[in-house]
């Protein structure tokens, strides 16, 4: 059975990465540059620390572009990479086949002007009890600013797969509370799937998507999959502004998008209202959706005004389900807004109706040089297939990569971009050029 399944998975991988019409991807721009123009910092060795490695690479000053000159698994063994020193790129499209994968452990950024792009992390039990306490992000900023995730893959989280993070009230006003947290930050083009239900949280049942905490703002996800989470795809916590765009949520169990000012959480501070603007996005239910299940719930005690505006939300046999719903009773309110909350000006919005395609092809790491896990993950929100998970055991474990390398040669990118100058990335099979993400192109074209 499982020779079948490689074998159907792999005839999937091919057929992906042959030349396909994926419409242009137009945004604003980034919320920053991150490292472009610093030094090259190469990445020699799959240590998680020590000479030559990426934890090396991140500890080090000043403006920097991190590229690879190795490939395979990075074991984290249940520590988190940390981001603490500004002006970084992460390029791990540099990397040889077959790219950079981040095991039993994630990445969290606690500074501000980061740029990560092309990295797998799959997080997992790593072999602890359930409910014993270990319970890592796959990815999180923490009180950072001007934050770019683009084409990454994150799963098996124990908390949340990809969030935005940070203090709740630092300083004494509004304005203060959302300086002091993370801000700015935009996720595009990512696939965080199969957070671990029953493992070893240390509150039992914690599969989540992503989370944004409370009076985060300029948070924005363009293109992203959420799949076989039991919720959170977002949850976003009191006073948050958030813009949802071109995205796909497949397989909610309890909740997709929810808002959730909570009161003992506030402590007596004065409710904001929160924001958001749901463009183009689509919901899909699966096998563990509940009945009925809406596409924007809201709970607590926190207003929220919100913008929708050809969003679809349809059950697993393609049935209409509800656009709002609540949990819990309170005066809480949900204030429809006429025009969008958050600046889309400069957003090339796809029709919902093209979303799904385009982002099975384009969103997660490498898309022309995918990994087993994430080909698993597309394979199945393409037929409407899957489950939420409690172990990565349960979807054949952690991978076993081979380590490969090769020299990274500068005149071969452009390191403005850190797109290869001749189109075709590492891993990339002949003829398979037009199969980069919109933006890739988009921003190689811009270059020529």
């Amino acid at each position: 059975m499982k020779m079948k399944l490689t074998a159907r998975l792999a005839a999937f991988a091919g057929a992906v990465s042959l030349l396909i019409a994926v419409p242009g991807h137009a945004a604003p721009a980034d919320p920053t540059e991150g490292g472009k123009g610093g030094r090259i910092i190469k990445v020699t060795s799959l240590a998680k620390d020590g000479p030559g490695s990426l934890a090396e690479a991140l500890a080090a000053s000043g403006p920097r572009i991190i590229v690879f000159e190795v490939g395979g698994a990075i074991d984290l063994d249940r520590s988190s990479l940390q981001i603490s020193e500004p002006y970084v790129t992460i390029a791990g499209q540099t990397a040889p086949s077959p790219g950079i994968t981040l095991l039993r452990g994630g990445i969290d950024v606690k500074t501000h002007d980061v740029k990560i792009t092309h990295l797998r992390v799959l997080t997992g039990a790593a072999g602890q009890a359930k409910r014993s306490g270990w319970e890592a992000d796959a990815f999180s900023t923490a009180g950072a600013a001007n934050v770019l995730v683009e084409n990454n893959t994150f799963m098996w989280a124990i908390d949340e797969n990809m969030s935005a993070s940070g203090p709740r009230f630092t300083g004494e006003s509004v304005e203060d509370w959302r300086k002091g947290t993370s801000h700015n930050i935009t996720f595009r083009l990512n696939l965080a799937a199969e957070g671990l239900a029953d493992s070893s949280h240390p509150k039992g049942e914690h599969s989540k998507g992503s989370l944004v905490h409370d009076n985060a703002t300029g948070i924005v996800f363009d293109r992203n999959i959420w799949a076989h989470n039991v919720e959170r795809a977002p949850l976003v916590k009191g006073g948050a502004q958030v813009a949802l765009i071109n995205n796909l949520i497949y397989n909610p169990q309890l909740r997709a998008v929810h808002y959730n000012l909570m009161d003992l959480e506030w402590a007596g501070q004065p409710h904001v209202t929160g924001e958001i603007t749901a463009v183009g996005n689509i919901m899909r239910g699966g096998n563990d959706t509940d009945e009925g299940l809406p596409f924007l719930m809201l709970g607590g005690v926190g207003d929220l005004a919100y913008y929708g505006k050809d969003n679809i939300v349809v059950d697993r046999h393609g049935n209409a389900l509800p656009e709002f719903g609540r949990y819990g009773h309170t005066r809480a309110q949900l204030i429809r807004s006429d025009t969008p909350l958050a600046d889309l000006s400069g957003f090339d919005i796809l029709p919902s109706a093209d979303v799904e395609t385009t982002l099975l092809a384009t969103a997660g790491a490498r898309p022309w040089d995918r990994g087993e896990e994430e080909i698993r993950v597309l394979f199945y929100i393409a037929e409407g297939r899957g489950e939420i998970i409690d172990s990565e055991d349960e979807v054949g474990g952690y991978p076993e990569l081979p380590e490969t390398a090769a020299p990274f040669r500068e005149a071969d990118w452009d390191l403005g971009t850190m797109t290869p100058r001749n189109g075709s990335y590492p891993g990339q099979k002949a003829g398979a050029q037009e199969h980069l993400s919109p933006r890739d192109r988009q921003m190689r074209g811009n270059a020529q």
